[in-house]
């Protein structure tokens, strides 16, 4: 699933970059940066150190960095925004998960 979420997401962001080639794409860009910090950073918080409520908190962060670059996106290219909703959708699932692992093991 991740494959296919990460070449939308590039798809996404090369769309933007060629579209508006200029100051405008700073802020889409840079939220778009952002949010792979924090997508890359979950992983080992929630696998690595178990950190189940941190990792929780974090995606939450995540996923509003996304809905925030799915907004900004759409005001360069409707396909890009629309290229990254699977990838809110499987969020918003790992969200859930991440939440009920963290209250079972609570």
């Amino acid at each position: 699933m991740w494959t296919v979420l990460y070449a939308l997401m590039a798809v996404s962001a090369w769309l933007v970059w060629r579209s508006h080639p200029s100051r405008e794409n700073r802020l889409p860009l840079a939220v778009y940066g952002i949010q792979l910090v924090l997508n890359m950073a979950w992983t080992p918080l929630f696998f690595g150190l178990g950190w189940r409520g941190t990792a929780f908190i974090e995606i939450f962060v995540l996923w509003g960095f996304i809905a925030a670059t799915v907004m900004l996106f759409w005001h360069r290219s409707r396909w890009a925004a629309t290229l990254l909703l699977p990838y809110l959708a499987w969020t918003t699932f790992a969200a859930v998960l991440n939440f009920s692992v963290w209250q079972l093991n609570s």
